[in-house]
């Protein structure tokens, strides 16, 4: 036992372990900190090419391998987010920055696992042009998922853009018929004479800017990406046989630059693509060719089929969406349904 106090002029306090310097609320202005734009992010490691952003920045730049600093433990980051680093910078191997600032971000791309989950999952910042890969066939079309990253391409400010690939197995003649009405570029990447897929007709559209590539498994997006970036080495799957799915082969996110000036975000495959951070108006203006209709429907209307009163079934009998609009009136009402 320890030794009985018995008098008041026997009691010392012990020494704060905190110190008795008080903490200063100046924080470091890091104005020797690095710019750099995230490539890719893997079990908190974060990959950063030095660049005011991914158009400007150099393919030869080092990479530079860093943590988050503990002011941005609850931010999310992720590719294409611009950043400001601080530490050893080189690139070399074993080396270790920290990110200590994050920029605002001109675009997000999000998205949430199902309809019914209110967390929202960012998929890429900053990015201009969104690429949705799509086979016609081997696997089919999922019209679902290109209705729902379209409409999370218009309600992110991001250019949607529909790349086609096996388009020597079935022609591209339904998805272009479907999308007609739509403010979506639709391009072709059939197989050339040595089994790859065409480029020459997606390149322009890519060139100079940054763009993400989603698209399920199977349909061939690492086999585009690979094509388009010589040398990524992306891994590519089959589609299997029962069941007609793609098995998942790209298993994260990676920015990648191409030969001719620009950056795309290649993404691994999706299973599912929710809306559930998206309000439904911004889903009803993404189908531009319906809109004009919702001016007619009763304040409050849910735009559902037994809605009373909604104007857009008068529209769409008009004929003035479009011959895809009784299809995409179904898309829509299939989506606000899953929003309710």
């Amino acid at each position: 036992m320890g030794r009985v106090i018995t008098s008041d002029e026997e009691y010392r306090p012990r020494p704060s372990r905190r110190g008795s310097r008080p903490r200063t609320k100046q924080r470091p202005d890091y104005a020797d900190a690095v710019r750099g734009v995230i490539v890719s992010v893997d079990r908190g490691r974060y990959r950063v090419i030095a660049g005011t952003d991914l158009a400007s920045a150099s393919a030869k730049a080092p990479v530079v391998t860093c943590v988050r600093a503990a002011h941005l433990r609850r931010r999310a980051i992720v590719p294409g987010d611009r950043v400001s680093m601080v530490g050893d910078t080189s690139g070399d191997h074993g080396t270790l920055a920290r990110i200590v600032a994050v920029d605002e971000r001109t675009t997000v791309l999000r998205r949430s696992s199902d309809d019914t989950d209110p967390t929202e999952r960012v998929v890429v910042a900053n990015a201009d042009t969104l690429v949705a890969v799509t086979a016609t066939a081997d696997p089919e079309p999922s019209w679902g998922f290109l209705d729902r990253t379209i409409v999370a391409a218009f309600d992110a400010g991001i250019r949607p853009l529909l790349a086609v690939t096996k388009t020597d197995l079935t022609p591209a003649d339904l998805i272009r018929e479907r999308f007609a009405d739509v403010d979506v570029e639709i391009v072709e990447c059939g197989f050339d004479e040595d089994g790859l897929p065409r480029t020459d007709a997606l390149l322009p559209h890519l060139t100079d800017r940054q763009s993400v590539l989603l698209g399920h498994s199977g349909v061939g997006k690492s086999t585009l990406i690979n094509r388009l970036v010589p040398g990524a080495g992306r891994a590519t799957g089959s589609v299997n046989e029962n069941t007609g799915s793609g098995r998942h082969t790209s298993s994260s996110t990676w920015a990648l630059p191409l030969p001719q000036g620009g950056w795309v975000v290649d993404t691994p495959g999706v299973r599912s693509f929710g809306l559930a951070h998206i309000d439904p108006d911004a889903v009803v203006s993404a189908y531009e060719e319906l809109t004009p209709a919702t001016a007619d429907c009763p304040r409050g209307c849910t735009h559902a089929e037994d809605a009373v009163g909604c104007a857009l079934d008068a529209w769409v009998g008009s004929g003035a969406a479009g011959p895809a609009g009784a299809r995409r009136l179904r898309s829509l009402r299939r989506l606000l349904g899953n929003l309710a």
